[in-house]
């Protein structure tokens, strides 16, 4: 794929929910949300400031992120649906060392 995002935009792919409830039941695709978190695929090189100098961002290719159910532009590239959305939408990024931590404590 080339694709470049620019200023602060990344580019994300969403991350497949899990289609069953900790109790076991099997939720259809038809009644699943769609999920709220994702992982950046590429990253603009960043805002620039009131300088204009380029700002870099904080989040880069790999990372798991969460973000708002209604940010963004769904877009599709090379046949995979993808979003697109500035920096600033992303709320956080996901801590996959310590989520496996407390998962085998």
């Amino acid at each position: 794929m080339k694709f470049r995002p620019l200023h602060d935009r990344v580019l994300i792919r969403r991350v497949d929910p899990e289609g069953k409830t900790t109790g076991g039941i099997i939720i259809p695709d038809t009644a699943q949300e769609k999920p709220m978190e994702g992982e950046i695929v590429a990253v603009g090189p960043g805002a620039r400031d009131e300088n204009g100098a380029v700002v870099p961002l904080d989040v880069k290719p790999g990372d798991r992120i969460l973000f708002g159910k209604w940010s963004g532009t769904e877009i599709k590239l090379d046949g995979e649906d993808l979003l697109i959305m500035s920096e600033s939408d992303v709320m956080g990024v996901v801590d996959t060392v310590s989520l496996a931590r407390k998962k085998a404590a």
